[in-house]
């Protein structure tokens, strides 16, 4: 009798055990059922392209309905599209196999053709999603037409191109009066009988006409405006390299004194003429604004935060404390620059190259006179936006 009723309770507890499971269960598919007709709503809804492609089969399992009218063309064909973009999923997942664990996850850029012959550029993310014995499963990820974007930015860059041209043509007119009439003025000065000071005062005009029309070419040109704020190609120099070539632009009317550490990276990752430009504005700077045999300091170290600081120090005029928020200013010029041609634009086009590279400007008065300026560089940079060579 004793083992029958303990058979029955066993029995019992087992059938509540299996019916707490069963509600468990039930509760979990329902959260899941309501899980997966959130995203669906979501992708359904949204504008961006959402899709689920078995890693294995390469066939397309879900494509949300915005890829008809993003891209013109029905699901069915667009399934030859995504065959032909899929073509390269199985190399992505033998990589992964093989220990590759940046083949997880990948951004890209594609060119699609929509329906109706235009040209689509659409940036992928796709996330290659594994079972719990890290078998590959399915490949899903996102699309969003880019587009727009990029002719907007093609614009604006033809737009800087044509105002650069206009603003260089601008200076360079009254320039070239100037120009071919202080030569004039020269090639004439023995037969007018111009004294010594005469001619010195006509080279120092041609001397003036030549630096300005150096500028135009180094700050105006249309490639150079163009080319500040638009993302910058990975690329790099040694830092002694870069300080050395800064150095040699300096004249000889002042001295120039190197410092670099010794833990300095082997390549600072950046694009390089544009933080030539950048130095050389500022040493331009210092040379204008410090007495002539003064020396400038021109020294590389790593910043206690990380990255690299740049900084350039002179023993001139120092800086107007009132001025310090304007300095980097398009167009602003301080107290100190009256007495010296200019028309505001270098530190603005050195702030722009450095926020390009990530980076930072900071001024300071130095102790004793003079001023600092320090350029803070990130060490390791991410990686470009221009995701049309990254791999499958």
């Amino acid at each position: 009798m004793l083992p029958l009723f303990l058979l029955f309770l066993l029995l019992l507890v087992s059938v509540a055990w299996l019916a707490l499971r069963s509600l468990r269960l039930q509760r979990e598919l329902q959260h899941a059922r309501a899980d997966a007709a959130q995203f669906r709503l979501l992708a359904e809804h949204g504008v961006d392209i959402a899709w689920v492609l078995d890693a294995i089969t390469l066939e397309l399992i879900y494509l949300s309905p915005s890829a008809q009218s993003l891209t013109g063309y029905a699901p069915p064909e667009l399934q030859a599209q995504v065959a032909r973009l899929a073509a390269e999923v199985p190399a992505r997942v033998q990589r992964w196999r093989n220990g590759d664990q940046s083949r997880l996850r990948l951004l890209r850029e594609v060119e699609l053709p929509h329906r109706d012959g235009r040209a689509l550029v659409l940036e992928v993310t796709s996330t290659l999603v594994a079972d719990v014995a890290g078998r590959p499963l399915v490949l899903l990820g996102s699309a969003r037409d880019v587009s727009q974007a990029q002719r907007a930015d093609a614009e604006r860059e033809t737009e800087q191109k044509r105002f650069a041209s206009m603003l260089s043509h601008e200076f360079r007119t009254p320039l070239a009066t100037i120009d071919g009439a202080v030569q004039r003025l020269v090639a004439t000065a023995d037969a007018a009988g111009a004294d010594e000071a005469t001619r010195k005062r006509y080279l120092k005009i041609q001397a003036a006409v030549d630096r300005l029309l150096g500028m135009i070419n180094d700050y105006l040109s249309p490639e150079r405006m163009a080319a500040i704020g638009r993302t910058r190609a990975a690329d790099g120099i040694a830092p002694l390299a870069l300080l050395q070539q800064a150095a040699a632009t300096v004249p000889a009317s002042h001295v120039v004194r190197l410092h670099l550490d010794e833990d300095l990276p082997a390549q600072l990752r950046c694009d390089v003429p544009g933080l030539q430009l950048c130095l050389k504005i500022v040493l331009d700077n210092a040379v204008k604004f410090s007495p002539s045999g003064s020396a400038i300091e021109l020294d590389a170290r790593l910043a206690p935060q990380g990255g690299v600081l740049l900084c350039v120090a002179d023993r001139g005029v120092g800086l107007v404390e009132s001025e310090l928020g304007q300095l980097f200013d398009k167009g602003f010029r301080g107290l100190h620059a009256g007495g010296h041609a200019g028309a505001g634009l270098g530190l603005y086009m050195a702030q722009a190259i450095v926020d390009v590279h990530g980076g930072n400007f900071q001024v300071s008065q130095r102790a004793g006179g003079g001023a600092e300026f320090r350029i803070w560089l990130p060490t390791a940079v991410a990686a470009s936006k221009n995701l049309a060579a990254a791999e499958a």
